[in-house]
């Protein structure tokens, strides 16, 4: 491999065994994704599915921290901000990666161990195989900084069990270790000290069939022993989610929670409240919409409001508020729900002719 700038070491992609793999190198940075490692990344999956010697593609972070906690929407806010556009082409270069990742030809393994949030949701969830540890700790948390579940959160959010996604949505609600698997977003689990161990023994397969790559994952996850007898930490609050979650507006859910007053639901509503009223309003619709669907078409829908919320107020307030002064106290315009006019919605969700994302 050459390495040619310091941003060429920000992503590691190496051909290892039977396998092409991707490291995430910025452990400073929670391995948060830049345009440069979205382009290495989607120019080398490219090449690694047309390859006949490469059988599986693993990706991974460095540094035991975090897989990737996200976009690195700080740099993108603060370009926004200084009126250089890089905002287009980030999202649009993301979403399309995303894509790669879902119709990948190879099977696909994503090692989630520690914080994936985000954008590392968004380079994870779509592949094939995604094995999660104790360590990992996933969350979609964009409503608190005036965003949305992207990254094809409209498409695997609505498919969880129950309601279960429209409340990680709106909440961005943690779940950790084990529950990551329990509820559909990995598909295996395995103990961390026996994670190298595993991407040893996929790299030593010889020309490897799909099934070949599973019946090594399934083995791993059937040994696992972390949790394993403990119930999924939500499985007591799935009817609640699912009768409060339901409604088809904001304010419905809102209501629903103070109606069922039990200290779970009023955890909610509190959480809900903090965050940025027009967000909570996309979200909703963008999952209810998403539902029905292709990963292609969320993508698209995603990157109207990708853009909308860019020329917006509350994106670049939540970045301020959370990742820059760190006072956690933004002011939300509109603060309130009933603010958020219909036509503020249709607007986010309107075509961009010829700007829309296309594959």
């Amino acid at each position: 491999m050459s390495k040619h700038t310091d941003a060429a070491e920000d992503v590691l992609l190496e051909k290892k065994g039977c396998a092409g793999v991707i490291t995430l190198n910025r452990p400073k940075f929670l391995n948060a994704l830049t345009l440069n490692m979205i382009r290495q990344i989607y120019s080398q999956l490219k090449k690694w599915e047309q390859d006949p010697e490469t059988f599986l593609i693993i990706i991974k972070g460095a540094g035991g921290k975090a897989f990737c906690a996200g976009g690195d929407i700080r740099v993108i806010s603060e370009a926004e901000k200084a009126k250089q556009n890089i905002a287009p082409v980030f999202f649009r270069e993301e979403y399309m990666l995303n894509n790669a990742v879902g119709s990948c030809q190879k099977p696909y393994v994503a090692l989630i161990h520690g914080i994936t949030m985000g954008g590392g949701v968004g380079l994870s969830v779509h592949g094939q195989f995604r094995v999660a540890t104790e360590k990992c700790l996933f969350a979609m948390p964009e409503t608190a900084i005036g965003l949305f579940p992207d990254v094809g959160g409209g498409y695997f959010l609505p498919r969880l069990q129950g309601k279960l996604g429209y409340f990680l949505a709106l909440t961005g609600f943690r779940l950790k270790g084990r529950d990551v698997y329990r509820a559909g977003i990995a598909t295996h689990f395995v103990d961390s000290e026996k994670l190298a161990m595993l991407e040893e023994d996929l790299l030593a397969l010889k020309s490897p069939s799909k099934e070949n790559i599973a019946s090594v994952l399934e083995n791993y996850h059937t040994e696992s022993k972390i949790d394993r007898d403990k119930s999924f930490m939500l499985e007591e609050h799935m009817d609640k989610i699912n009768s409060c979650f339901s409604a088809n507006t904001v304010e419905e859910i809102i209501e629903n929670l103070k109606q069922d007053g039990s200290s779970f639901a009023l955890e909610q509503l509190k959480v809900i409240n903090k965050m940025s009223p027009t967000s909570l309003k996309i979200t909703l619709r963008q999952l209810m919409e998403g539902s029905s669907k292709t990963l292609q078409e969320v993508l698209t829908m995603e990157y109207r409001l990708s853009q909308a919320c860019m020329r917006g107020h509350d994106f670049h307030e939540g970045v301020r508020a959370v990742l820059i002064d760190k006072d956690q106290s933004p002011k939300w315009k509109p603060a309130d729900l009933k603010e958020v006019t219909d036509e503020d919605l249709n607007n986010h969700f309107k075509s961009l002719g010829s700007n829309d994302l296309k594959f």
